[in-house]
């Protein structure tokens, strides 16, 4: 069953409230998305997040490799993709296309068995723990405790929000904010927050000792996650967990990290991580080092990774994505009681574009045939 061709689409979706983090402000959000056809007419489909220059990738780079394969080999071609990029450069915009590929392989291969992907991957759980995210900092306080409440009042028990707004120079109105959600939320769910890379490290250690008075229990990327060693003093210094891992391409990029002990929960973005198969391996470094896993972000396609993974703490349901893909894809799970169930009775994700409302956000599409 050989691939006959590969499309491409990209489609950028305008955010509805503002967005910005600690180190990065935006207004829109784009998706590339990649479908194979099989000569038989069965198609899979992957995405990733990111620049629009990875679906010129997936055309000028990855496409004539994939035309004529056997569709039922995803690690053969995994491995093909990784080793044909390496003067390219793997990091960046060459893993996003690979992710994006080898998940649409990996949901073709499903697709023709006609099993959902967690079980062809082999399923350990058939639902996966989420948590709220989203909280951003350029919105309003207000926006943001009417965000995380509602999460919570709808099931979920544990909630994440942005810190450290413009490289964390108002570091009193992080704990204001910090504190009003505590207060509207109790004392019942987990707070986690994210500072995106925006403080220094001395500046986390002081900003985690006061969170902690507000029970923050998950404190994501204080520092960049370039800063391994940054990383790991501060993980020894602070009471709460150390998050990290979302701007990982490539297995050794965690692997490097883990012998770091940069972090004590290694999160992975399968649209990143160099799809289906890097997250997978991810999983497992993790699970050999005894360490909480995490998946960032994409929960449509992370709800099914992750009851595949050895084990998984939670995967990051955040409101950015979790909307998009409302937006673009029919069939998209949604959380029930604070946990995403894969729909066992659709095969591959259970993913397809809604065409009609999806065009309305196209930027570009290609195809290549053989």
């Amino acid at each position: 069953m050989g691939i006959s061709r590969v499309d491409t689409s990209v489609f950028t979706v305008p955010t509805d409230l503002p967005g910005g983090d600690g180190t990065a402000t935006w207004d829109s959000t784009t998706i590339v998305v990649v479908e194979l056809t099989a000569a038989e007419g069965d198609r899979g489909l992957g995405y990733t997040y990111g620049s629009a220059a990875t679906a010129s990738f997936v055309h000028d780079e990855l496409a004539a490799t994939l035309l004529g394969v056997e569709a039922a080999e995803p690690r053969r071609m995994w491995a093909r993709m990784v080793a044909q990029v390496r003067n390219a450069g793997r990091q960046g915009v060459a893993a996003a296309a690979i992710s994006a590929v080898d998940m649409a392989l990996w949901d073709l291969d499903a697709r023709r068995l006609g099993l959902p992907l967690f079980r062809r991957l082999g399923a350990a759980r058939d639902a996966v723990n989420v948590y709220g995210s989203g909280g951003l900092t350029a919105y309003t306080a207000e926006q943001v405790v009417d965000q995380l409440l509602g999460w919570v009042e709808s099931g979920t028990a544990r909630v994440k929000m942005k810190i450290a707004k413009d490289r964390g120079r108002d570091p009193d109105e992080d704990l204001r904010r910090v504190a009003a959600v505590r207060r509207a939320i109790g004392g019942g769910p987990e707070l986690f927050v994210d500072a995106n890379g925006g403080y220094t490290t001395k500046q986390a250690v002081r900003m985690a000792d006061r969170m902690a008075e507000h029970g923050v229990t998950y404190f994501e990327e204080p520092v960049s996650s370039d800063q391994l060693r940054e990383l790991a003093t501060i993980r020894t210094m602070i009471p709460m967990d150390v998050a990290a891992g979302e701007y990982g391409y490539d297995p050794w990029y965690f692997q490097a990290m883990l012998d770091a002990r940069a972090v004590d929960i290694l999160q992975a973005d399968a649209t990143r991580s160099l799809g289906v198969t890097g997250w997978l391996i991810a999983a497992d470094l993790a699970y050999a080092r005894g360490l909480p896993f995490s998946a960032h972000c994409a929960p449509a396609a992370h709800a099914h990774l992750g009851c595949a993974a050895p084990a998984i703490a939670h995967i990051e349901y955040f409101h950015d994505h979790a909307r998009l893909e409302g937006m673009l894809f029919e069939g998209v799970p949604r959380p029930f009681k604070g946990s995403l169930v894969p729909d066992p009775s659709a095969p591959g994700l259970g993913l397809s574009l809604k065409r009609a409302d999806a065009d309305a956000y196209l930027t570009s599409a290609r195809a290549t045939e053989a």
